[in-house]
């Protein structure tokens, strides 16, 4: 579902907008536009849209337009031509009535200006917007507590603002904004002011805040890591346009163009690809219940020298090998119990790969990639890693002979496409990374 919907929004700037919009759309350049007629062009034919329950980060240089873009979003300024809908509405045609109860009640409103009330209170400033509401004064304060609790700041209601760090009072202000229960928020540049570990440090509180709360989020930065660090998708801008959206891993792997190339040409890869994103599927696992035997035989039909073993809901227990199914099918054996290989790790689908780099160092099992009910969604070896990071160095040639695991990793089904089981990747030949 989308929240808010925008669809060629468009802003010019000047004494003659209208004349600036028609030039625009016959092709003149806003470069030619402010030579020949003095307007500024803020924004240019802008389409996106933002779902619920997603943080949407619109970033981009100074100057691109992304900060004129979020007062047009809450009508701060009037766009000259295009719609924005929230919830279904556009509200380029609301009055200033419906507008200030659109602001009141729908949207929370955090800025990197912390605008806090010097002679008030952290729980008054925190109860602010639910004052101009008309709330009731012990039930606002109930709700800023709340909400100051939310933000780590549980102690210091009774403080002032200039008795707080500037993290603190960026706190206070995303607070206020949450006090009020909005649907959407909308964030400009809320960290820039922050020294590099408190921005951290906030970064860090909004992703826990957004698991928790599940918010539709509109942020606007100038900085790609907090982009790729916070955002479901990117809104990348420049010179007023868009020029690429996408998830951070779409606009790190596959750069629209030369400039989105440059952006992220720097950016530490291995803390920003995830599990999810390079994991492979295995067409076959063993599960609890089978016998030595039957795992060996599953092994052997896909010429694997280990298995995953799982519940019959593919909840993942441990690693079968091969060697150890025959020497328990010798011992005469009936179940897996007394081989059954439990050092393995397991991520979710977020992982960076920085963190699998370390799981898979020295270890020969696979890791694996387990959904928030342990379900088994895949497994990583050494050479998805390799090949994922070669793929973002624009690497163009892949090794004659591929590694044994990496041949384990080009087929996959999950129970859906027909295959075994939704499990990971199993390794053939004798290695598991």
């Amino acid at each position: 579902m989308h929240r808010i919907r925008v669809r060629n929004l468009t802003k010019v700037f000047g004494d003659r907008p209208d004349e600036g919009l028609k030039q625009l759309r016959d092709g003149v350049s806003p470069e030619e536009i402010h030579e020949k007629l003095g307007l500024t062009v803020g924004l240019n034919d802008v389409s996106f849209d933002v779902d619920e329950g997603e943080i949407l980060v619109v970033m981009g240089l100074s100057g691109s337009g992304k900060s004129t873009l979020i007062r047009c979003v809450n009508r701060l300024i009037e766009p000259t031509a295009g719609s924005i809908e929230v919830d279904g509405e556009d509200i380029v045609g609301f009055s200033d009535e419906k507008l200030f109860e659109l602001r009141r009640r729908k949207f929370g409103m955090v800025f990197q200006n912390f605008a806090l009330l010097p002679n008030r209170s952290i729980v008054e400033n925190a109860a602010f917007g639910l004052e101009i509401q008309g709330m009731d004064k012990d039930k606002r304060e109930a709700e800023a507590r709340r909400a100051l609790e939310l933000v780590g700041l549980k102690g210091w209601e009774d403080a002032y603002p200039n008795q707080l760090s500037g993290g603190m009072q960026q706190r206070v202000g995303l607070a206020r904004a949450l006090a009020v229960d909005p649907d959407i928020l909308l964030m400009d540049e809320a960290f820039s002011a922050l020294d590099p570990l408190i921005r951290r440090d906030m970064q860090n509180e909004l992703v826990d805040l957004q698991a928790r709360m599940k918010k539709t989020i509109l942020f606007i930065t100038h900085d790609l890591d907090e982009a790729l660090k916070l955002g479901d998708r990117i809104v990348l801008m420049k010179a007023g346009g868009v020029v690429q959206i996408g998830t951070p891993e779409e606009i790190l792997s596959n750069p629209a163009s030369r400039y989105v190339q440059r952006f992220v040409e720097d950016v530490d890869k291995t803390q920003v690809l995830t599990a999810g994103a390079i994991m492979g599927k295995a067409r076959v696992v063993a599960f609890e219940s089978d016998g030595p035997r039957t795992a060996l035989h599953k092994m052997q039909e896909e010429s694997f020298y280990s298995v995953f073993v799982t519940s019959r809901d593919f909840r993942v227990k441990g690693v079968v090998w091969a060697d150890d199914c025959a020497a328990a099918i010798k011992r005469g054996d009936k179940d897996l119990t007394g081989i059954l290989d439990t050092g393995f790790s397991t991520v979710r689908e977020d992982a960076p790969i920085a963190e699998l780099i370390t799981l898979l160092a020295d270890s020969r099992i696979p890791v694996a990639v387990v959904d928030e009910n342990d379900k088994l969604l895949g497994t990583v070896v050494k050479s998805n890693v390799l090949s994922a990071l070669a793929e973002t160095q624009d690497a163009d040639v892949l090794p004659e002979h591929p590694g044994q695991d990496d041949a384990a990793a080009s087929e996959s089904a999950s129970p859906e496409e027909g295959g075994t089981a939704a499990a990971g990747e199993q390794v053939k030949g004798g290695q598991s990374s």
